[in-house]
């Protein structure tokens, strides 16, 4: 019967039936590339999340916490709209989208509500 082989470095693993690993050092590179993949795919979508809440943030200003204004507004900032945290449909039956701790719904006569949380 073959034995388990380490998951960095292909070497034969000895000791316990369940190790991943035949070292210490192997574990560590394992999970920092691991870190760093998964940095670099989610690098890009942090950066239109960010700047979307930047841009409600903007435009609800320090001290407001809800607004209604014209979807146009948001598309001249260019807001993405395909990328939220979290949304949820409310008990009439609209979509609600999240960013962070805001959210937006949008209605059919193209405006919008924001608040925060």
């Amino acid at each position: 019967m073959k034995g388990k082989l380490c998951k960095m470095c292909k070497t034969p693993i000895k000791g316990r039936s369940d190790k991943l690993f035949c070292s210490q050092g192997c574990k560590n590179e394992y999970h920092i590339k691991l870190r760093q993949v998964t940095k670099q795919a989610t690098k890009k979508i942090d950066e239109i999340l960010h700047r979307n809440r930047s841009i409600l943030l903007e435009i609800m200003g320090k001290n407001s916490t809800q607004k209604k204004i014209q979807r146009i507004l948001l598309d001249k900032k260019k807001f993405n709209f395909s990328y939220i945290t979290s949304y949820h449909i409310n008990k009439y039956g609209k979509t609600v989208q999240h960013v962070y701790d805001f959210s937006w719904m949008i209605f059919s006569d193209e405006e919008v509500l924001i608040r925060r949380k």
